[in-house]
């Protein structure tokens, strides 16, 4: 049980029926009462956790006193009830977990003790790859791979779960981890030791949020971050700004959870919410369903905001009822609300720092692309929207609308003839060609038809445009009844039509629960979505991360030998560039149903309102208002074939696994024995050399730039993530480890190791050093070898590193956007670089930078790299850091960029070490360095 001074006499009792729950009352704290939700749940964890010294009576009446117009500038530390990760982020945690047992140890401390404090949940639901799709046994088949690629992880993982107290993991297989969390780990209110308390929790995962749906306040932070709050380390916040976002009215028929939250999310990114809380208020809540509610959780770091949270109500208990939680904790989540005035009033508006609002009959079916969950397409707009941003992608001629003669076909193609648009062509059995529309002319959108044949879909042709992946995927919207029981219904709509999907297409489904096979099984409907080829292929995020797997090899050639812009749609939360497939250059967000349409188009050069998908048996064309299935029926469907039994079913035998996962050959002990073979699981760094006493902060002299980056750098062009290609320096270490290239797996599953995901930092295929003109990919110019040659950025790191010579990155806005990769600062750091200097920084990976002993720093507001005419060929002297020796941050550093002639750049950088607590991690040379020695001292 914690313990707290009580100052405010807060301490007290709860009884529900005959159980009886100690409780802090925030109504021992005046001022509480106007708080909004989110910030009650702040201040109950202040009261439970008050202890003199780091939470003390003044931040329980800061939070109290809360002004909601004042610029956040009061820090708190926040004690998560819980931790939850996903396999990706989560391995390197329980490494570090591994290594910090082995590292206590020479400091002088006792291995034992190092366990997470808080409980800890892992979902293994980032490692199953579509290698397999559109067939009966795709799932089995994808699995058993998962299984050889990554069983070094996995046993890893089942020994962390016997070694460490608290730390439970979900095997492969299960579920999405957001999913997961909503429909079963997630309590709402939490007890412990006899104590009641709100379910709060933070998360390896950006996504975390979606568990806001449920009344849940939590979010995603970096792993290291992550470790630290299961070590018992609050994390450092500042008491936010809240966004009150109220909603009313309702959505119309044909506007799915998914329109919604497009709308939401550029609406949000307009407003600006980076570092604020948004809360939903006001009549409209109570109209919307949880499933909805999770899903606009979910999409909060796509708004930019931390949090994302629907306060508790009767349909926060009914959710919880339907997903099998049990009538004592349902009693138990609607009495300790009430009393602590968390229920949701629509009567009672809180008071907001800003105020939004959204009228739900406004929204109109959407999508979101090529590039960014933001920038929302009206659907009826699409293909004009297309066909302006396909320019930014191709240098091809545009062509003309007119359809072509079969017989002339095979010579038009091999002269790549403009006229005809092979996205709707089909190809009968014989391999005449049919043309089935020519409504879509080529005409306002460059064109270049390429003929393929392949084994298993025949032949057609491609073209630019054309949608080669269509990802039924992520628990964003997989969480979701509504929205995938109207994607069946459509399919079976589609089917009973005699549409198919066409043959260039590659179809996932891949669900986040079991749950929903469940329901489509009772529904009657998988045999339709099989027909269109949306064979269950995994329990996963697949391609909504970049596990879509390859393309058909002769389509993958087709792409890369006429460099087409092909395209992918998919129903997940992210669409960055270079995610999805390597293959793909434009990507689009849509609902489940217009996954399945976009199939059917074939390409995203379609007009849904004007263009006909195919023909019925009677030769009619068929619309998508034709095929798509009325609001009633799909709500008759979800009544019909969903029940608590499924959830509860489901759920039961969660942490068991299969016979694979009880298979596995586990080994045991308190410390872990490294294979110094593995290319999986090795050691972690950080701890090399530490000794009890920090190293005084140094000023940086003489430093290098790694990279020149522009705006809106994510996380995901920053992290090591999606396949691992032949040639680089990840492919040339599996090489000299004696790995085949059909196992060189991702660079996700591999997280492990850290040799190899240094070696993929900074490697997306679609990152733009500035330093050289015009390449794309992981390279830089190595300014320790004559003539400062091309070079990979990790070679040329091994060489300034060898040199002694410092690095620096230089960026835009928004750097560091993104999902919450931790690795994006691990990476950075074991590259070697000391600063990176930026216009502005996303949440997390700021945090994280600090975290693993980098500087974040901003240029002077207003200035940029380009307005201070910097071209990265300069050396950097930063003055300054070095005054918090003295206890002090400072507020900004001297920068001097010295040229190639002599000449020199000053600019004063603002220091963005926000807090006292991050700067205690920076001085001692990280969060975890930082951890270790409070615990040596305890």
């Amino acid at each position: 049980m914690t313990a707290s001074i009580d100052t405010f006499g807060a301490k007290g009792t709860l009884e529900v029926g005959d159980n009886s729950y100690e409780i802090f009352r925030l109504s021992a704290v005046p001022g509480t009462e106007k708080l909004p939700y989110s910030l009650k749940v702040l201040a109950e964890n202040l009261l439970r956790t008050e202890d003199g010294a780091n939470i003390t009576e003044d931040h329980i009446r800061a939070i109290a006193n809360w002004d909601p117009s004042a610029d956040p500038d009061t820090e708190i530390q926040f004690t998560p009830a819980r931790v939850i990760m996903q396999d990706f982020t989560g391995v390197p945690c329980i490494v570090d977990l591994a290594t910090m047992r082995e590292a206590i140890a020479t400091l002088g401390g006792d291995p034992s003790k190092v366990n997470p404090l808080s409980p800890a949940d892992m979902v293994i639901d980032h490692s199953v790859i579509l290698d397999v799709f559109g067939q009966a046994d795709a799932l089995e088949r994808n699995v058993d791979l998962e299984y050889q690629r990554n069983g070094e992880r996995y046993q890893f993982l089942r020994w962390g779960q016997g070694a460490f107290d608290d730390f439970k993991v979900v095997p492969p297989g299960m579920g999405i981890v957001h999913q997961v969390n909503i429909e079963y780990l997630a309590p709402t209110v939490m007890v412990r030791n006899g104590q009641a308390y709100p379910d709060t929790c933070v998360g390896t995962d950006s996504h975390t949020t979606m568990v806001n749906g449920l009344g849940v306040l939590g979010w995603g932070v970096g792993g290291i971050e992550a470790e630290a709050a299961m070590l018992g380390q609050p994390v450092s916040m500042l008491i936010p700004r809240v966004v009150g976002f109220k909603l009313s009215g309702e959505i119309k028929p044909g506007v799915t959870a998914t329109d919604v939250v497009l709308t939401v999310t550029e609406q949000l990114r307009k407003h600006g919410v980076v570092g604020k809380f948004v809360e939903f208020y006001g009549k409209g809540v109570a109209e919307v369903p949880l499933a909805n509610r999770a899903t606009l959780g979910n999409m909060s770091p796509e708004f930019g905001s931390t949090a994302a949270i629907f306060p508790i109500d009767g349909e926060t208990i009914n959710y919880l009822r339907l997903t099998g939680r049990s009538d004592e904790q349902l009693a138990l989540v609607e009495a300790y609300a009430k009393e602590q005035g968390m229920w949701h009033d629509a009567d009672k508006e809180p008071v907001y720092s800003e105020y939004l609002e959204l009228d739900l009959s406004t929204v109109v079916p959407s999508i979101a692309g090529p590039k960014r969950p933001q920038d929302r397409i009206l659907l009826s707009e699409s293909k004009i929207a297309f066909r302006k941003d396909i320019h930014n992608y191709t240098n091809d001629a545009e062509g003309h609308s007119s359809a072509t003669p079969h017989s002339q076909l095979d010579e038009a193609v091999e002269e790549s003839f403009p006229a005809s648009d092979p996205a709707t062509l089909s190809f009968a059995d014989d391999g005449a060609v049919d043309v089935v529309s020519a409504a879509n002319g080529a005409e306002g959108r460059p064109t270049k038809p390429v003929k393929v044949t392949t084994d298993e879909k025949g032949e057609f042709v491609l073209d630019h445009g054309a949608v080669v992946v269509a990802g039924i995927t992520s628990c964003t919207n997989t969480s979701n009844p509504s929205v995938m029981l109207g994607a069946a219904l459509l399919a079976r709509n589609a089917v009973e039509k005699g549409l198919t999907t066409k043959p260039w297409v590659k179809t996932n489904m891949a669900p986040g629960s079991q749950v929903v096979t469940d329901y489509y099984e009772k529904a009657g409907l998988w045999p339709y979505l099989e027909k269109l080829g949306y064979y269950l292929g995994g329990y996963g995020c697949t391609t909504c991360i970049g596990n879509t797997g390859p393309l058909l090899e002769p389509i993958s050639k087709a792409i890369n030998d006429n460099d087409l812009t092909v395209t992918a749609v998919l129903s997940g939360n992210r669409n960055f560039e270079g995610r999805i497939s390597p293959d793909v250059k434009m990507n689009y967000l849509a609902s489940p149903p217009l996954v399945i349409a976009y199939g059917l188009a074939g390409t995203m050069d379609f007009d849904f309102e004007n263009d006909a998908l195919g023909q019925d048996t009677d030769g009619n064309d068929v619309f998508l208002k034709d095929i798509w299935p009325s609001a009633q029926e799909i709500d008759d469907t979800i009544k019909s074939a969903i029940n608590r039994e499924m959830f509860s079913s489901s759920y039961e035998t969660i942490f068991a696994g299969d016979h694979r996962w009880q298979g596995l050959e586990t080994p045991e002990g308190d410390t872990f024995e490294w294979d110094q073979n593995s290319t999986y699981v090795r050691k972690a760094p950080y701890f090399e050399g530490m000794t009890m006493e920090t190293t005084p902060v140094a000023d940086i002299k003489g430093a290098r730039v790694l990279a020149l980056l522009g705006d809106s750098v994510t996380t995901d062009h920053i992290s090591p993530a999606g396949p691992i290609k032949p040639g680089t320096p990840a492919a040339q270490y599996l090489d000299s480890h004696g790995v085949e290239r059909k196992d060189y797996n991702s660079l996700g599953s591999r997280r492990g190791n850290h040799e190899v995901m240094i070696r993929g930092t900074f490697a997306n295929i679609r990152l733009k050093n500035q330093l050289l003109d015009d390449v794309s990919g992981g390279y830089t110019r190595d300014f320790t070898q004559d003539g400062a040659p091309q070079s990979f950025i990790y070679d040329a790191s091994q060489n300034y590193q060898a040199a002694g010579i410092p690095l620096v990155v230089l960026g835009g806005k928004e750097y560091g956007s993104g999902s919450s990769r931790d690795w994006a600062a691990k990476g950075t750091s074991l590259l070697g670089v000391k600063a990176v200097i930026v216009e502005s920084f996303e949440r997390i990976h700021r945090s994280n930078l600090i975290g693993m002993g980098v500087v974040p720093l901003q240029f002077p507001a207003g200035e940029s790299a380009s307005s201070l005419k910097l071209t990265g060929t300069e050396t950097f002297d930063i003055d300054g850091i070095s005054e918090l020796n003295n206890g002090k941050t400072p507020k900004t550093v001297h920068v001097t960029a010295t040229k190639e002639d002599g000449s020199k750049v000053e600019f004063d950088a603002v220091v963005r070490i926000d807090t006292p607590g991050e700067a205690d991690y920076y001085r001692n040379g990280g969060i975890l360095q930082y951890v270790l020695r409070n615990m040596v001292r305890s």
